[in-house]
C-alpha cells in the first residue's frame, strides 16, 4: 500500500531540495572544522573560523526555511515529527561544530591532540554519510544505503565516546596546566556531542526508513 500511495502522491519539490542543501552545508562546515585543527597556517585557521561561522548561519537559514514550509504545507514527504527531528538534529550538529571552532578561537588553542583531529575526521565522515542517506530520501530506491549509513554512524558514535573518554583520562594524568586541561577537555566534549547529534539524525533516518519501507 505504501508503494501505491507513493506512486500516486505528488513529487515533493519543496522539502527534499532543502534537506539536501542542509546536508551539503553540514559537510562543508565539518570540513571547515577539520581544516581548522589540521592546518599549521595561522591565516588559514582564521579564515576557517570565519567560514565556519558563515556556514553555521547558512544552516540556521535553511532550518528556518524548512520549519516555515512545515507551517505552510499540509502534505509532507514523510511524518512532520520526523522532519522536525531530522532537521533539528542536523542543526545541532552544526551548532556543536561551530561551538568547537569558536572555543578554539576564543581560547587561542594552537595544539591539537590526535584524538581531537580524529574526532574532527569522524564528524566529517558522519556528515558525508548523512548527506548520502538524505539523498536517498528523494525516492527510497536503494534503502540499503540508508540502513548502512545508520549502522556506520552508530559505530562511529561509539568510537567517538571511547576517543573522548580516553583522551580526557590521559589529560588528567599528563596535563599539569589546569587551564590547558579545561580548554582541551571542553573541546573534546563538544566534538563528542557533535557525534551524538549525528547519531540522533541517523536514528531519525532509520525511523523514516521503517515507516516508508
Amino acid at each position: 500500500m505504501n508503494s501505491v500511495f507513493n506512486f500516486f502522491s505528488p513529487k515533493d519539490k519543496k522539502f527534499q531540495p532543502l534537506f539536501e542543501q542542509d546536508a551539503k552545508n553540514l559537510v562543508k562546515i565539518s570540513q571547515s572544522l577539520l581544516l581548522t585543527v589540521t592546518t599549521e597556517d595561522q591565516e588559514q585557521q582564521i579564515a576557517q573560523f570565519r567560514e565556519t561561522e558563515r556556514l553555521e548561519q547558512a544552516g540556521d537559514d535553511i532550518t528556518h526555511s524548512i520549519f516555515l514550509e512545515l507551517s505552510k504545507n499540509f502534505i509532507t514527504p514523510f511524518d512532520r515529527e520526523d522532519i522536525h527531528a531530522l532537521v533539528s538534529a542536523l542543526d545541532d550538529v552544526a551548532d556543536y561544530i561551530y561551538a568547537t571552532s569558536l572555543n578554539i578561537e576564543l581560547y587561542k588553542v594552537t595544539v591539537f591532540s590526535q584524538e581531537i583531529v580524529h574526532l574532527a575526521k569522524l564528524i566529517t565522515e558522519m556528515s558525508k554519510d548523512l548527506e548520502l542517506a538524505i539523498m536517498e530520501l528523494r525516492n527510497f530506491k536503494n534503502t540499503n544505503i540508508i540502513a548502512d549509513v545508520c549502522l556506520r554512524i552508530n559505530k562511529g558514535e561509539s568510537q567517538a565516546d571511547f576517543l573522548c573518554n580516553t583522551a580526557i583520562a590521559r589529560l588528567f594524568i599528563s596535563e599539569t596546566d589546569a587551564i590547558e586541561l579545561i580548554k582541551q577537555k571542553e573541546i573534546l566534549q563538544t566534538l563528542e556531542m557533535a557525534t551524538d547529534k549525528c547519531d540522533d539524525a541517523a536514528n531519525v533516518l532509520e525511523a523514516i526508513l521503517i515507516k516508508n519501507a
